[in-house]
């Protein structure tokens, strides 16, 4: 089984394959290239590299990666080493930064958790969690960060703020969360003001929008038959939505109901959904 996955390089995707034929991960050359350079037509700058660097055909491996219009298509890979090729033969100031961008993938909090919320599928424990429950919530955040947070899965007992915006109180989070989990569930409306409760309430002391975000596709899952590509949600426009939803949460109901989909089972766009997640909780 081929398995894919996406890390975003100064919000460049570049796209990644691990194929168990070959175990280890091969990463989309065309998106390096892109990263290296910010070109506007990364795939014409990548095949005029290849005519003048022949070397470059031989290390690369083609294998079947999806594009933007949701179809396969065999794409040129490179391996770590190879990585090490091309970007030595881009020209750019972003090398340094790029190499070790690469080596810190898999080592970090996030990286090590974003494993963990790819195996909540791959194990199928997904579907055995509590749909649109506090405990549900608390299931999905220990899993995810379990091993690496010491309050994983554990309700929040201090006060929060982030961007100037003051979270739930802490003593008053047990009635809040209560009520949350009690409100209605059987519209769009309905589920994504829920969904804004909770964001409100921030039970946890770090990880909240990743967890939640699993907890929102599986309530959209059980009552819509639906759930969010959120590949089709722009970074910056959703946390411009979220910051001014305690208010008006009419752009963040817009931007979901414009991305749910119907394909609640498919393997890989809920892996690309983690991916996004955790980029979108990228400084």
């Amino acid at each position: 089984m081929i398995k894919t996955s996406i890390r975003f390089f100064e919000d460049i995707p570049v796209r990644a394959v691990w194929n168990n034929e070959d175990p280890k991960w091969w990463f989309c050359a065309v998106d390096i290239a892109e990263a290296l350079t910010k070109s506007k037509n990364p795939r014409v700058y990548w095949a005029q590299m290849k005519r003048r660097n022949p070397q470059l055909i031989t290390i690369c491996k083609q294998l079947k990666l999806a594009a933007r219009d949701g179809k396969s298509y065999l794409t040129d890979m490179v391996d770590a080493v190879g990585v090490n090729t091309v970007v030595a033969l881009i020209p750019s100031k972003n090398h340094e930064n790029f190499v070790r961008w690469l080596s810190d993938l898999g080592s970090t909090i996030d990286e090590k958790s974003k494993q963990k919320a790819y195996e909540l599928f791959e194990s199928g424990m997904i579907n055995e969690l509590e749909v649109g429950t506090v405990k549900g919530l608390r299931q999905i955040h220990g899993y995810i960060f379990g091993g690496l947070f010491d309050f994983a899965g554990q309700i929040r007992v201090l006060n929060i703020a982030k961007g100037g915006f003051a979270f739930a109180p802490a003593m008053y989070l047990a009635d809040n969360l209560a009520l949350i989990e009690n409100m209605p569930e059987s519209t769009i409306e309905e589920i994504v003001q829920k969904y804004v409760e909770m964001n409100i309430a921030h039970p946890f002391m770090e990880g909240n929008g990743r967890s939640m975000r699993i907890w929102l596709d599986l309530i959209l899952k059980k009552n819509l038959h639906k759930c969010v590509d959120w590949s089709k949600i722009d970074k910056r426009t959703y946390l411009d939505a979220m910051r001014k939803s305690p208010v008006d949460a009419s752009d963040i109901l817009k931007l979901i109901e414009g991305a749910l989909t119907d394909q609640i089972g498919d393997r890989e766009l809920f892996m690309k959904g983690i991916d996004y997640s955790y980029y979108y909780e990228e400084e």
